[in-house]
């Protein structure tokens, strides 16, 4: 942590103080072939003009200083003023694309950062460095003062900068990232986080899709609960509602049969994402909350899918990290022919078979272990995905609690 952090804070310094300006060829010349009649018309004007001369190239602060000077004094358009007033304006945009860096990364200032933000992409829309960057900041800000006040400003940034980076684009510096994959896993894992709350089902795909890079992201349990969380309190809550209300205490029917299958594909792939959660968090004490609210929904989940048995439960466990996670299930429209039910546990993985599985017993009208109701989690040491990275701030682990349906279970 802290040898990312010395690299960050050098980054800044060197940054702050080596700055795109214009090309200077013509200026050199138009400065030499004019400043003995500048001098003998008002030497004090020579004096400044030369004093931003002398050291725009070796201390660019000072020439600024002086160039701003010279235009506060003197007001008419001449070839001097036309210059400095383009090269200040070079300097400024320099400036602030260079301050965004130290405001997110060091300062972590997030309300001046998206004001000076707004001004660094208006200057240049394509810069990438500054997309990426905000996006990461609308993250950071999200997870370490618990605010969404620029969620949507960073959902927006994040999204041109996975846009750009995805059609080849590459920034000058990857930093503070290790590189084009750790990048994108966090813009990824931005756009997901980002939209936990208000809006969770948007959140799974970008989390998966984040977990799909071979990065800190994909080895930290938090990832998966994350994961397991936008499935429960997004898709999941949402078509059990819709199940409830189109079929409860009624007739058993094709349209039934095609909703419950749509609904136990999401349950699958909830129950996939808490045993992910449970395996790789291993021993780790930190984790022990998650994998404490992961086991008890999984457990409860995995019943609902096996006539109420554990059986397989703890196998299916043991070897899910050796499965490919699965992606964001596609709609079934359709029933298969209906084929005999799968022995409880026989499998012990949980996954849909394709085939229209046999109603299982309801879940208790109250559900065990809901997470909402529970104390905050505990965090990471380093980053919400990667316990041992040192790249990016803290921030909370488990956050996106999810919370079961009001509704109860079909």
């Amino acid at each position: 942590m802290k040898k990312i952090l010395q690299s960050l804070t050098l980054c800044a310094l060197v940054t702050t103080f080596t700055l795109p300006a214009l090309a200077l060829g013509h200026s050199v010349s138009l400065v030499s072939a004019t400043t003995q009649d500048a001098q003998a018309q008002d030497p004090a004007k020579a004096e400044l003009y030369k004093k931003f001369t002398d050291n725009r190239k070796t201390n660019q602060p000072v020439a600024y200083e002086a160039a701003k000077e010279y235009l506060g004094k003197y007001t008419e358009d001449d070839q001097y003023t036309q210059y400095l007033k383009k090269w200040v304006a070079s300097y400024e945009k320099g400036a602030r694309a260079s301050k965004l860096n130290q405001l997110i990364y060091t300062d972590k200032n997030y309300a001046e950062a998206f004001s000076t933000g707004k001004q660094v992409v208006a200057d240049d829309p394509n810069n990438l460095k500054a997309l990426i960057d905000l996006g990461y900041a609308g993250y950071s800000a999200a997870a370490t003062t618990k605010a969404d006040t620029y969620n949507a400003e960073a959902l927006n940034y994040a999204r041109q900068a996975i846009q750009q980076i995805e059609s080849g684009k590459a920034p000058d510096s990857w930093e503070p990232f290790k590189g084009r994959d750790d990048t994108l896993a966090y813009l990824y894992f931005t756009l997901g986080y980002l939209n936990r709350k208000t809006n969770p089902s948007e959140a799974v795909a970008p989390f998966i899709k984040s977990a799909a890079f071979d990065t800190d992201i994909r080895k930290n349990a938090s990832t998966y609960y994350f994961i397991a969380a936008a499935y429960d309190t997004g898709m999941y809550n949402k078509l059990a509602e819709d199940y409830q209300a189109r079929f409860a205490n009624k007739p058993a029917s094709p349209e039934q049969e095609l909703a419950l299958a749509n609904l136990n594909q999401v349950i699958d792939r909830t129950i996939d994402a808490y045993a992910r959660t449970i395996a790789i968090a291993g021993t780790d004490p930190k984790n022990k909350e998650i994998k404490d609210l992961s086991k008890n929904r999984l457990t409860e989940l995995y019943k609902f899918r096996h006539d109420n048995s554990e059986a397989g439960l703890n196998e299916f466990v043991t070897g899910i990290t050796a499965k490919p996670l699965p992606p964001v299930p596609t709609p079934i429209t359709t029933l298969p022919t209906p084929t005999p039910s799968p022995t409880p546990g026989g499998s012990g993985d949980g996954a849909s078979t394709g085939t229209t599985p046999a109603q299982p017993s309801k879940p208790a009208a109250t559900t065990p272990a809901q997470p909402g109701n529970r104390t905050t989690p505990a965090t990471t040491t380093a980053k919400p995905t990667a316990p041992t990275a040192t790249a990016k701030p803290a921030a909370p682990v488990a956050k996106a609690k999810p919370k079961t349906a009001h509704a109860r279970r079909p």
